[in-house]
């Protein structure tokens, strides 16, 4: 009974709800959950659209949904409402897909970021167009099945954080559910820091990433350990490593997928210089100034 009230105690101050429409491992519930921890009650949430976004369906906040085609435009609004109000004490946060992110709205987050707007920007990034039928984003990694690449994707990633950070906004960040305290640590940074904010977490989705969903965090850390998905923040132009793991072989992260399990085992070596090439160069500018 005492552990029933406690846990009735925490959804009674938790912002989100339980029960969402996500499905079973999917981490978009997680990141929600966290990222609502760290922002706190004074927040508005500009979003929609990916289905590991259904979980802003249950925040317990003010929200606006969004079609594909509009990320950062109802944010941006709502920034200027707020400052005409003087209301210099509510955290606006934008958030969409990585197909809208990256590919459909690109153009209007670009936008945002280089008119320097009051808000937070977030992608939600499970690597496809998951809601609408699995079918590949800019930001699905080289090599991996979808139902629109059946041979495997031929391009490579689009580095978005990167390119966002070329605006000279103030802050950029990586985070991943597979690290509770990162991921706040970064989000409570961004809430106190005026202007246009991006963080970049990467979605574990079991549905398209096909693995077992009892393993979300577990493919997620993955990522991280085998430098598939750096962790770090650009803050005022000037990089950082939030981790620097002994790298683990890229097939570790890529054998549980079954999105990859086509690759050859040249693809994989392939995808391995290329994750060894990033991560040296990562190294390298650690702790320098990037953005000039």
């Amino acid at each position: 009974m005492e552990t029933d009230k406690l846990f009735d105690e925490y959804y009674e101050k938790s912002l989100l709800q339980g029960g969402t429409t996500c499905c079973p491992g999917c981490g978009g519930p997680l990141f929600w959950r966290m990222t609502l921890d760290a922002l706190g009650p004074n927040t508005i949430v500009y979003g929609d659209g990916p289905c590991a976004m259904c979980a802003i369906r249950n925040i317990k906040l003010p929200t606006f949904g969004l079609h594909f085609s509009f990320v950062a435009d109802g944010s941006t609004g709502i920034v200027a409402a707020l400052a005409a109000k003087g209301r210099r004490d509510i955290t606006v946060v934008s958030s969409a897909g990585d197909g809208a992110t990256g590919d459909i709205s690109f153009g209007k987050v670009s936008a945002a970021a280089e008119r320097n707007e009051n808000m937070i920007q977030i992608c939600v990034d499970n690597e496809a167009y998951m809601n609408t039928g699995i079918q590949k984003s800019g930001l699905t990694p080289f090599g991996a099945w979808t139902t629109t690449t059946p041979l495997g994707k031929e391009n490579p990633k689009k580095a978005v954080p990167m390119i966002i950070a070329q605006h000279k906004v103030p802050y950029v960040a990586t985070v991943s559910v597979a690290y509770p305290r990162d991921l706040k640590a970064k989000i409570k940074k961004a809430k106190g820091i005026e202007g246009f904010k991006y963080i970049h977490t990467v979605m574990p989705c079991p549905t398209g990433w096909r693995f077992d969903p009892a393993k979300s965090v577990e493919v997620v850390r993955l990522g991280v350990e085998t430098w598939a998905w750096p962790l770090y923040e650009i803050e005022g132009g000037v990089l950082k490593l939030s981790m620097k793991p002994k790298p683990k072989p890229i097939e570790e992260y890529l054998r549980p997928q079954r999105r990859f399990r086509h690759l050859t085992k040249e693809q994989i070596e392939f995808i391995q210089r290329e994750v060894d090439a990033r991560r040296q160069r990562l190294l390298e500018n650690d702790g320098k100034r990037i953005i000039l």
